[in-house]
């Protein structure tokens, strides 16, 4: 009688259809700090609405099959257990992961970038709350692409997540990804989207900010030329400007930032460029 019960309940399992992981959950998912979750959503009809810790998530139909959430991590979230709030007021758990992350020591001759004056701390802290603000962004539109292009050629310099120490002092760690490349190098959308900011910044120089759609912004650093205004619209491949050394850098390269709900991720994450 048991062992038929049992066969019964196999029968029934192995009949149940499997919900097989999509591209995209292939791609992104990599929940540690700094990282991304992709969380599956409640079957409906219409867009689910989710937030994580209070800010909105972007959420996808991923290969037209079921709903996700793709949630950006805080690079100083603690390994261990996470919730995702639906509208609807229940919650989806998901586990964070540990991972170790280098450090980098950098020499700047220009010690004001080390330790700014007084006098200069006032223009850091307006253009950081204009970065804020701009990070906090949330339009409708659904990202043209979650595999993103590479802004500009050439080899990944320093990775993201590295604790940064200048002159011997620790800093914030590196909130993007460097790519070597030459002054002039022209740098293209990863993917289509509006201009949210521009502006010549004490730390990152020339730079631009690029909202994709649903909480997704990148941050393109140090740029010698801007070729992009404020609310522009910008197709996926098309020109932003040109790599360069402007504001806080010890040569030509393009640091690249991208933020989620919020939150800087490892932008290797969205070119398959990820090491665990």
């Amino acid at each position: 009688m048991l062992r038929n019960l049992t066969l019964t309940l196999l029968l029934i399992l192995c009949s149940l259809p499997v919900q097989a992981e999509g591209f995209i959950t292939r791609l992104l998912n990599h929940p540690v700090p700094g990282g991304v979750a992709v969380v599956g959503l409640p079957e409906q009809s219409e867009a689910p609405r989710a937030s994580y810790q209070g800010k909105p998530v972007l959420t996808i139909r991923e290969d037209g099959e079921r709903w996700i959430a793709i949630v950006g991590i805080d690079l100083k979230t603690k390994p261990g257990q996470q919730q995702l709030a639906l509208a609807n007021g229940g919650q989806i758990g998901f586990e964070v992961r540990s991972k170790r992350y280098e450090e980098q020591h950098i020499t700047l001759r220009n010690k004001s970038q080390v330790n700014p004056a007084p006098a200069q701390l006032a223009r850091i802290q307006r253009e950081l709350d204009a970065q804020l603000a701009a990070y906090a962004e949330f339009s409708p539109r659904q990202p043209s692409n979650l595999l993103l292009d590479r802004p500009v050629p050439g080899a990944l310099s320093s990775a993201f997540g590295l604790r940064r120490f200048f002159n011997g002092e620790e800093r914030n760690p590196h909130s993007g990804l460097d790519f070597a490349a030459a002054t002039g190098t022209p740098i293209k959308a990863p993917a289509a989207g509006k201009v949210i900011l521009t502006g010549d910044y004490f730390f990152n120089g020339n730079t631009v900010f690029i909202d994709h759609g649903q909480g997704l912004i990148s941050m393109f650093c140090h740029l010698s030329h801007i070729d992009v205004s404020l609310g522009d619209e910008v197709e996926r491949g098309g020109l932003i400007g040109k790599v360069g050394a402007t504001g806080r850098a010890t040569g030509p390269h393009l640091h690249w930032n991208i933020s989620l709900n919020g939150n800087r991720v490892d932008p290797a994450i969205f070119i398959g460029a990820f090491k665990p």
